[in-house]
């Protein structure tokens, strides 16, 4: 027994080398460094400039999430700007929220038209401001036009072609504005807009990812392939997180628009 035990004593510390995968410092890196660092640096920082526990580039079994990258924007910034990248596709996100409360929407108020661009003699101008817009009831918005009448017409045209389903009558320098019942059948033709939206958002997202992506090939005479490769896994990881954002938006508003 005493012998089997003596035997067993290392098995401990052999087990934790096999289950920790080592770590491999690059040149120039203080000894003792936790962090995997980029080649090229020659310090540790106080941001780690990579987190991850050497994924490949397939995560193995089902269910088994691949590690994040966690690059530091500091230490690529000959590389790359991964703070306008990130600034790129929250501006993506941003524009199609607007867009959801514009254009997409069941609530009627004043506010619904304002988005609405007039094209005049002078050039193109929201209507609200030529316009004075007020509601006198749930089903009628109206459109002063007393400070631009000359653009009364203009701004009739615009509004019914604005893709809300409105059809206006003018009285001299006022625009009535019946607003029609919300009906089973609006509700759904304005979830497929909103899903139309959506999509044309998620391109506009492909395209600011597809450009950072051969921003960085471009350096691969510069810097190793491994390098190269954790750029791209962190800015696909950055548009995934978008995508996941602006699906968390589009099932909000179907909810709001479906019920």
């Amino acid at each position: 027994m005493a012998l089997a035990l003596r035997c067993l004593r290392p098995l401990p510390s052999l087990l934790h080398r096999s289950l920790f995968p080592r770590t491999r410092a690059l040149p120039g890196t203080p000894p003792g460094c936790p962090a995997l660092l980029l080649e090229g640096c020659r310090q540790c920082v106080p941001q780690v400039l990579l987190s991850r526990q050497l994924a490949t580039k397939k995560a193995k079994g089902k269910g088994q999430s691949q590690a994040k990258v966690n690059i530091s924007a500091a230490l690529v910034e000959d590389i790359i700007n991964l703070e306008e990248i990130n600034e790129d596709m929250q501006a993506v996100i941003e524009a199609l929220k607007e867009d959801f409360s514009r254009n997409i929407s069941i609530r009627t108020s004043p506010g619904a038209l304002d988005h609405i661009t007039v094209m005049t003699k002078d050039g193109k101008f929201p209507l609200n401001q030529l316009g004075q817009i007020s509601q006198k009831s749930p089903q009628l918005l109206v459109v002063n036009m007393a400070s631009f009448p000359e653009s009364t017409a203009a701004a009739m045209k615009a509004i019914r072609e604005s893709g809300m389903n409105l059809n206006p009558e003018v009285d001299g320098t006022v625009i009535r504005v019946p607003v029609p019942k919300v009906t089973r059948e609006h509700r759904e033709n304005l979830a497929k807009l909103a899903k139309q939206s959506t999509n044309k958002s998620k391109e506009a997202l492909r395209k600011v990812r597809s450009k950072s992506i051969n921003q960085i090939k471009k350096s691969k005479s510069k810097v190793s392939e491994d390098t190269i490769w954790l750029l791209e896994k962190q800015i696909q990881q950055m548009a995934d997180e978008a995508v996941a954002e602006m699906d968390k938006l589009l099932a909000a508003k179907t909810k709001e628009l479906l019920g």
